[in-house]
């Protein structure tokens, strides 16, 4: 056996971060070296019906033009998580999964070729107890092990500001905290709207306004299809696309915050028209955007004066029952969104 090898050639990525787990992977391709050869020895196989001999059949191949070879393997470990097994008197017990592989793979990777870099690739962080993160464990020098979870919301502001220093800008704390709060911990959605403002204050610090000016009327956007499906009284549509903002880890208060300016806006619009006054004039009165404007007034055709009054009324009701915790703040949204889309 080699384990006396200083150099890495096993790497275990797993967890539920695919955009920085991503970026690491991308940095083992780079390390291939002339880009054209690296591709003919790169190769990636789907893990979860895979045999120990296709997987061996790949990793003993000789580099062709190159010194090594860059196999990349997906879901394979988390077959070896141990499964939970309920007995005949009704107790639990763990109960190892895939013995047989698991143990061909354990006799096998101390003896992996050195011109091959072996990746396992996984979605979900794996089992304390998995045995091939144990192995790695004992392995330090043959094998490395990368956990990629994704940061807690209250952390989303210091990965901004780390992530916009990497790519060579700067930007303020509230700015940072904005754009975390406008996005949520969809962290590809936040690397693209990193690019934009790095280029577009093009050396300067990013600031508030630039991120309320570049990236709020893109989460305004989607306010907006969730409101449409409030007025339209689509309540699967309006709760799908709540809950995909809420995915996205977008704070409880700000949607309620958002959802109460859509309507307030809404409001003053319908009671402006009402009393005959046109779209360029409401315009000019509310100082709102043009497309805020016609968007608003679409939306408003969809109620009185008095229903949005009532809804206002609503909003408010939620929004106390939060800061007061009688309400758990998903469950209050459910239902604000049931009530508005059925009464």
């Amino acid at each position: 056996m080699h384990l006396a090898l200083c150099i890495e050639l096993i790497y275990i990525f797993h967890g539920e971060d695919d955009f920085e787990r991503a970026a690491a992977l991308r940095q083992l391709r780079a390390e291939m070296g002339d880009p054209q050869f690296a591709e003919l020895n790169t190769t990636q196989l789907e893990g979860r019906a895979l045999s120990f001999g296709e997987l061996r059949h790949h990793t003993d191949a000789i580099p062709f033009l190159s010194d090594k070879r860059l196999v990349i393997v997906e879901g394979l470990l988390a077959r070896f998580d141990p499964r939970r097994k309920t007995s005949e008197d009704g107790s639990e017990a763990e109960e190892e999964a895939n013995p047989e592989l698991k143990q061909q793979l354990l006799d096998y990777l101390p003896d992996l070729p050195p011109t091959t870099r072996l990746v396992f690739i996984e979605n979900k962080k794996l089992a304390a107890n998995n045995a091939l993160l144990k192995f790695a464990e004992k392995n330090k020098k043959l094998a490395q092990v990368q956990l990629f979870s994704a940061p807690a919301a209250d952390a989303l502001p210091d990965w901004v500001i780390d992530h916009v220093e990497k790519k060579g800008g700067t930007i303020d704390f509230s700015a940072a905290n904005d754009l975390a709060l406008f996005i949520g911990a969809d962290l590809r959605a936040l690397d693209s709207e990193i690019e934009k403002l790095i280029l577009y204050r093009n050396g300067e610090t990013i600031r508030r306004e630039d991120v309320r000016a570049m990236v709020a009327p893109a989460q305004e956007q989607s306010i907006f299809e969730l409101v449409d499906a409030l007025g339209q009284r689509k309540t699967q549509r309006a709760l799908e696309l709540l809950h995909e903002q809420l995915r996205h880890n977008a704070n409880e208060f700000y949607l309620l915050t958002m959802i109460a300016r859509q309507y307030r806006i809404m409001l003053q619009v319908r009671d402006l028209a009402t009393r005959g006054m046109g779209a360029d004039a409401i315009q000019k009165q509310l100082g709102l955007h043009p497309f805020v404007t016609k968007k608003m007034s679409e939306q408003a055709r969809n109620y009185t004066v008095e229903q949005l009054e009532t809804i206002l009324f609503k909003l408010l009701e939620t929004d106390v029952g939060l800061k007061t915790s009688r309400l758990e703040a998903t469950l209050a949204l459910d239902m604000l969104v049931v009530d508005l889309t059925t009464n």
